[in-house]
């Protein structure tokens, strides 16, 4: 997974052109332009991993509408899809709304190959999340559709969110151990 982080920075660094090939020549100037290619990668991975999550969002508001329109189902499990829904919906706004750069997942400070490592494993680990949250609500999916127990995936569901969750709401302590 780590390689699929470190892609999205490469392809910034990959479409560099003549133009900055020139202007990284320029004292001082290298180190902005590879603070800004981190933003730009920084972006790119929050659009992806907000994309995959409001897809995930798509199939879980579909099992919403089919457990809402059983009355006994609806009975049983409206409340906690809602505050699901809600957890998802959150982790997507939080993602979106981060400050880009180092303020976002890269900083605008210099930082070091360990201090890189660490933030493609935040990085990864948020992949990861993303990964285990659209599993638990295919898993959820496939309980509604088969008529049986939504208990185990719907706290499945909630526990990966509130893990994802958590671990979002640690990133400005990786990016604070960024000296």
């Amino acid at each position: 997974m780590v390689d699929k982080v470190e892609g999205f920075y490469e392809k910034i660094v990959g479409d560099s052109g003549t133009l900055q090939d020139l202007l990284s020549k320029i004292p001082g100037l290298s180190g902005y332009m590879e603070r800004g290619r981190r933003r730009e990668a920084d972006q790119l991975l929050r659009d992806t991993i907000t994309g995959r999550l409001e897809q995930v969002r798509l199939k879980y508001s579909a099992v919403f509408q089919t457990v809402s329109r059983d009355i006994f189902l609806a009975m049983d499990y409206a409340e906690r899809m809602g505050r699901a829904d809600n957890l998802l919906m959150g982790l997507i706004g939080k993602i979106k709304d981060a400050p880009v750069g180092y303020a976002g997942f890269f900083s605008a400070i210099s930082v070091d190959a360990e201090d890189l490592a660490r933030l493609y494993s935040f990085d990864e680990l948020m992949l990861n999340h993303t990964d285990q949250i659209q599993a638990e609500v295919d898993a959820l999916t496939k309980a509604a559709a088969d008529g049986g127990d939504l208990n185990e995936p719907l706290n499945a569901l909630t526990t990966s969110l509130t893990e994802a969750n958590t671990t979002f709401n640690s990133r400005q302590e990786v990016l604070n151990g960024i000296k």
